[in-house]
């Protein structure tokens, strides 16, 4: 734990920043015998599953281990995003051209259904389309940079803006990076508001939400499943799980293939407007090149920095993270030195061997996750995309519905090879500093 307490506001907290205004919630009225599809997991897939079904006539229950809203949908940076990731994050290496424009196509449609979805149930959730900035860690990312900006325009059709170190200061009030690019297609939300307006919605669509009732293991029991749960035992027809980063030995197939990847964040105190307008001028989302990369973001309110890394190689608590992170947010922006922090929390993200998020289904068992940090608005989009495809309501497959979802064979739910390639990561991230020094 680091010693130096000054960083620390009077009323600090470990618990997301995002809680303040929206807690997670208990539901813990007993448990149905059984009901037509049990949803596993309460975060924005699961829940935007349940809200389709629900709607049209289907009997559904979501179960979450703990309380509905605490896992990691209320954990994240809160940012919206389209088909960008699957370019930036390298997943379109060894993807066959046909199935690349289909994933790029369900990427850009997620980014307009969560659109249409707030602005059509009028959810509270913060959301605005204020754009992201890429900067660059060293001048060649920089040409890196633009050469993507032009195949994520090719790809994807978003606005791409070319922001040398020159003019960089319009977009980020620091000389850390050495350039960017601006994609205006991009935005933000409230995690969790979204959350709560979710969850209200699919209550008030009639379905039932259960928390603290972990499941143990999903049988085969007659034409369905048997849920054992830590609550006891649901019969099933169908059953979906949506556990992401938290998927466990409930699910070991699935475990298998999910990668569960610690990410932190800390959130100041109050900022003055004049600071945070040098900060960030437009509010923009911003991110970076490294391997091991920096997200921040102004807080919906305009009043706080929101800042994610990770603290180093080896997980930590996320008390001991926080003089860290605040290091590390000092140095793109020396100004926040004296700052205080209010919040520090974590959560895991699903990643996985190939860089995709996956829906389908194993062994008669429904699954969407594997948001590999794009999750707000895909992982809404796959949980509609699934409960459509359960009714029989879709116009065509979706194109993360796919049979083959890779693993590891060294690889049975514990990531102990994270350490190694996060610390090579470093490594190289240092190195490529360094080399930009000279």
């Amino acid at each position: 734990m680091r010693k130096d307490r000054n960083i620390f506001t009077g009323d600090f907290m470990t618990a997301p920043y995002w809680w303040d205004a929206a807690p997670p919630e208990s539901y813990r009225d007993p448990l149905p015998g059984q009901a037509d599809v049990v949803i596993v997991g309460s975060g924005y897939c699961g829940l935007s599953a349940a809200i389709e079904l629900a709607r049209n006539g289907t009997d559904v229950v979501v179960l979450d281990a703990a309380e509905i809203g605490s896992g990691a949908s209320t954990r994240s940076g809160g940012m919206v995003s389209s088909g960008q990731k699957l370019v930036v994050g390298g997943a379109i290496k060894g993807v066959p051209p046909d199935l690349f424009e289909r994933l790029i196509e369900d990427s850009i449609a997620s980014f307009q259904h969560i659109q249409d979805l707030v602005g059509v149930e009028k959810l509270d959730a913060d959301l605005t389309i204020s754009g992201r900035f890429f900067g660059a860690h060293t001048p060649r990312a920089y040409d890196a940079l633009r050469r993507m900006g032009n195949v994520l325009h090719d790809k994807t059709g978003v606005t791409v803006h070319e922001v040398p170190r020159g003019r960089q200061r319009e977009v980020v009030g620091s000389d850390y990076y050495h350039g960017g690019i601006v994609i205006d297609e991009y935005g933000g939300l409230h995690p969790g508001k979204y959350h709560r307006a979710l969850r209200d919605l699919a209550a008030s669509s009639g379905a039932a939400l259960r928390s603290h009732a972990r499941v143990r293991r999903i049988s085969p029991s007659g034409p369905g499943f048997a849920v054992d749960t830590s609550r006891g035992v649901i019969q099933a027809s169908r059953v979906v799980v949506t556990t992401n980063g938290y998927t466990d030995e409930a699910t070991p197939d699935l475990r298998r293939r999910v990668v569960p990847a610690r990410s932190y964040q800390i959130a100041t105190e109050r900022l003055e407007p004049d600071l945070m307008a040098e900060l960030i001028p437009r509010g923009r989302m911003i991110s970076d090149t490294k391997r091991d990369l920096f997200y921040t973001r102004p807080s919906p309110d305009g009043t706080r920095i929101l800042f994610g890394t990770r603290p180093g190689i080896f997980e930590v608590s996320d008390e001991a993270a926080a003089g860290v992170l605040h290091s590390r947010m000092c140095e793109v922006w020396p100004q926040l030195a004296g700052r205080r922090i209010s919040h520090v929390w974590s959560g895991y993200v699903g990643m996985t061997f190939d860089k995709t998020a996956h829906m389908g289904e194993r062994d008669g068992i429904v699954h969407a996750v594997g948001c590999n940090g794009n999750g707000v608005a895909l992982m809404t989009y796959l949980g509609h995309q699934t409960a459509l495809k359960l009714l029989g309501r879709q116009n065509r497959p979706c194109a993360f519905d796919r049979d083959a979802f890779p693993s590891h064979p060294l690889y049975r739910g514990k990531a102990w090879f994270l350490p190694v390639v996060g610390g090579w990561y470093r490594l190289r991230d240092r190195m490529d500093r360094l080399a930009a020094m000279v």
